[in-house]
């Protein structure tokens, strides 16, 4: 019998899509891919499944749980599975450079970046950019973990020299420079997209932050931290429809179902599209204010049973014309 199958590698992001599927009376089964192994001659169980990998997993001391999501998710195609966000959105979700090649090549703009391997190509990439400010980040990050805002290639120079850059330096080794968007107002706005169609935007304030996952979770984390800058959601109507539909088009190209697109506007309103997060969370707090008649994981819940629904009607009407 098909089901629903969540490949994922953070429990605790999966919590509220377990909720929506309990309030649906849907059962769906986990595969907690920090570690295994793929049995490539045997094909996977019949189902729908859901790639919910994320690119900050080795942050979780799950170093490589998307190259094995990678292994899956062939497996996964080569036995003609329905997959939700299958192999090219996980390279997506882990390249912000093949996310701004696919973007500019959809005609969709993106901040001027630079990508750099080593100290001394991340310090001749900065200097293009002086005296402007610029942005540091890795190329496979995750939740704005690791980006750095500076003012002068000096500043970048010795911040890379120093036991504070270790950490957070990029696990492919590759570093973006970019433009540094400078905007009226301190906000950005995410647009979130379930089958490939537009679902709500949220604008996050983000209070001087990069690091802006939406999670519960993640709030909770930073309540660790007494300095942390106050980051707010809120969902919001005035959004360019004609962007939208450029990323509805993007995603479709990119045979990308759910997603979270985030972008920013300058001073002249030109809008700036800098991250594409397949693996994406909602804000409880910012639905309950909205008052929103399906919240984002009941939206993915009711896509996926609805897909599972499809999937066993094709299979019995195979089975019933053999």
């Amino acid at each position: 019998m098909s089901k629903i199958f969540v490949l994922h590698e953070n429990p605790l992001w999966v919590e509220p899509l377990r909720t929506a599927f309990e309030k649906r009376g849907v059962d769906a089964e986990e595969w907690m891919l920090d570690q295994g192994r793929v049995v490539f001659d045997r094909p996977p169980p019949e189902g729908v499944f859901y790639n919910r990998m994320s690119a900050s997993s080795h942050t979780r001391g799950h170093r490589f749980a998307p190259e094995l999501t990678h292994a899956i998710l062939n497996w996964l195609t080569l036995h003609g599975r329905r997959v939700i966000n299958g192999p090219r959105a996980l390279y997506l979700e882990v390249s912000k450079v093949a996310q701004y090649a696919a973007l500019e090549r959809a005609g969709i703009r993106t901040p001027r970046t630079q990508v750099a391997v080593g100290r001394e190509a991340v310090v001749e990439a900065a200097e293009d950019f002086a005296p402007a400010p610029f942005i540091l980040k890795p190329n496979r990050g995750g939740k704005g973990l690791g980006v750095r805002l500076f003012s002068t290639p000096e500043e970048a120079a010795h911040y890379l020299s120093s036991a504070e850059a270790e950490p957070e330096s990029p696990i492919d080794g590759i570093w973006l420079v970019q433009d540094y968007i400078q905007t009226p107002e301190a906000f950005i706005t995410r647009c979130e997209f379930i089958g490939g169609r537009f679902h709500y935007a949220v604008r996050v304030k983000t209070g001087g932050s990069f690091e802006l996952c939406p999670a519960d979770v993640c709030a909770l984390d930073d309540k660790s931290a007494s300095d942390a800058p106050a980051v707010t959601f809120e969902i919001v109507e005035d959004v360019d429809p004609e962007l939208i539909a450029a990323y509805e088009k993007f995603l479709l190209t990119n045979d990308v179902e759910v997603a979270g697109i985030e972008f920013i506007r300058d001073a002249k309103g030109r809008a700036f599209t800098y991250d594409v997060n397949t693996n994406t969370n909602y804000n409880a707090d910012a639905e309950r204010k909205a008052e929103i008649a399906e919240t984002g994981m009941e939206a993915i819940a009711r896509y996926l049973h609805d897909e599972l629904q499809l999937l066993s009607n094709v299979q019995n009407h195979v089975a019933a014309a053999e």
